[in-house]
């Protein structure tokens, strides 16, 4: 196989899952693209089991409210899954049904939400829709609770056209509130006092007492309408579909600029966006055909380092490349805080709007945290991941410094960089002369090293 095609398949890796270790890019080339990208749809692999890390660390069930520590069983899921794309698309729903903790109060409900995307997360988007508007946290998050036929409460209405189908500009203040009309009854049962082992779950219940049952017009249509009846209107409405494509867009191909300004700002591509809205609608809305379309594309795949890693990405990412998370140790909660301290709180988002992407991800403390601990990671020499690379390294025999470095750049990623940045790492390689490898290894494996953890801290390696 020809180094284009490792470098295609570790970009669809990385873009369509968290990255890959050389062996499964190998193993994923001559299985060729096209039949990866239909595994990745289609996974026959088992999903890992919730109870395998709850043997090991009991807390993860039921982890209370102590801040990041209830990702661990997440993080856990993301570096060892079988099943990468429904894992990403997992974290993709996330952030469009951004819901967290900081309102909701307990991770249960964010993790049982979080169960959910991954379930649902590459069906139909009509009956992913439906679920969470019956979702507990999400009910809570967004008030619904508190939306009653005397009292209508319009941020579950308002949300639901502005963040989580239309996008601003395609309805009007009538239309949010004739929806918020829509929803009243649905609502939660109150949870039971807490047990032994920490609060119970809540539940969706429809109160038909407490619906609006009065005539509304939404978008158009008029009639009893109920919050089935909505979310059927929302997603025949096509900006509904090019809403959906640009968000695809902006996660598995090239940075957007942020949600607010779309309604303002055209899209990047935009007949990237047509064609992937055009895929949403013909396909009645099925998310897996429409990233069918996306992964086979032109404009997806020459869309290399075209994304700013999100912290999830760049802990996950690393975590996969360097190995030794597979079994859930002990650690593992503090693993689950990285992410937080680049900038993104798992389980945690700071708002509806879920966070900023692209350069926003970036500031002076974010980014030396990401170095910091990409560092760590690959400086750890008893990381089998790292010792996959040496041994490779070894396997070649004696190399100049400029095969050191291409060779490491090529195990990194293939990383592509420009002639600057290869020339200031020839310029830590070459005082040290040829690599080579005798009885004593040491030395040249403490060089690897100092190598590897040059490139993490490029530029280049913060990008997708």
């Amino acid at each position: 196989m020809s180094n284009q095609d490792i470098a295609l398949m570790a970009h669809l890796m990385r873009r369509a899952g968290f990255g890959a270790t050389r062996e499964e890019l190998e193993a994923r080339a001559a299985q060729g693209y096209e039949a990866t990208v239909e595994e990745l749809l289609n996974p026959q692999e088992e999903a890992l089991d919730r109870f395998e890390m709850m043997r090991y660390q009991p807390w993860t069930w039921r982890p209370g409210t102590l801040p990041g520590m209830g990702a661990a069983e997440w993080l856990w899921f993301m570096i060892n899954t079988r099943r990468p794309l429904e894992e990403k698309m997992t974290l993709f729903w996330h952030h469009l049904f951004a819901t967290g903790v900081s309102k909701v109060d307990h991770y249960d409900e964010i993790q049982n939400m979080v169960t959910l995307f991954r379930e649902k997360g590459m069906g139909n988007y009509k009956e992913l829709l439906l679920e969470v508007a019956k979702n507990p946290a999400m009910i809570y998050w967004l008030d619904n609770c508190e939306n009653h036929a005397e009292a209508v409460n319009e941020n579950w209405g308002r949300e639901l056209l502005e963040l989580f189908s239309m996008g601003v500009g395609n309805y009007t203040e009538v239309d949010v509130r004739e929806c918020s009309r829509a929803f009243t009854g649905w609502t939660i049962e109150p949870k039971l006092p807490r047990g032994p082992l920490g609060r119970h779950d809540w539940s969706f219940v429809y109160r038909p007492e407490d619906h609006d049952n009065g005539e509304k017009t939404f978008l158009g249509e008029t009639g009893n309408l109920n919050g089935d009846d909505i979310i059927e209107i929302v997603c025949q409405h096509p900006a509904t579909a090019t809403f959906i494509a640009r968000h695809l867009y902006n996660y598995f191909v090239a940075d957007e600029a942020q949600v607010p300004a779309w309604a303002v700002t055209p899209p990047v591509d935009e007949d990237a966006i047509d064609a992937l809205a055009d895929a949403f609608i013909e396909s009645g809305y099925d998310i897996r055909a429409t990233l069918r379309v996306l992964f086979n594309s032109d404009f997806f795949k020459n869309a290399r380092f075209a994304k700013l890693k999100s912290p999830a990405e760049v802990v996950v990412g690393t975590l996969k490349l360097v190995g030794g998370s597979d079994f859930p140790a002990p650690g593992i909660g503090d693993l689950s805080r990285q992410p937080n301290y680049m900038g993104q709180d798992l389980l945690n988002p700071p708002s509806v709007e879920g966070w900023h992407t692209g350069a926003e991800w970036i500031n002076s403390g974010s980014l030396m945290r990401r170095i910091n601990f990409t560092a760590d990671m690959v400086g750890d020499v008893s990381r089998p991941g790292v010792q996959n690379m040496i041994n490779r390294l070894r396997a070649d025999g004696d190399a100049t410094p400029e095969q050191f470095v291409d060779t490491c750049l090529d195990l990194m990623g293939p990383l592509e960089v420009n002639a600057d940045t290869r020339q200031e790492l020839l310029d830590h390689a070459n005082p040290g002369g040829n690599l080579t490898w005798g009885d004593d290894t040491a030395a040249s494996t403490q060089r690897v090293s100092e190598l590897l953890q040059l490139i993490v801290s490029l530029r280049d390696y913060q990008y997708a």
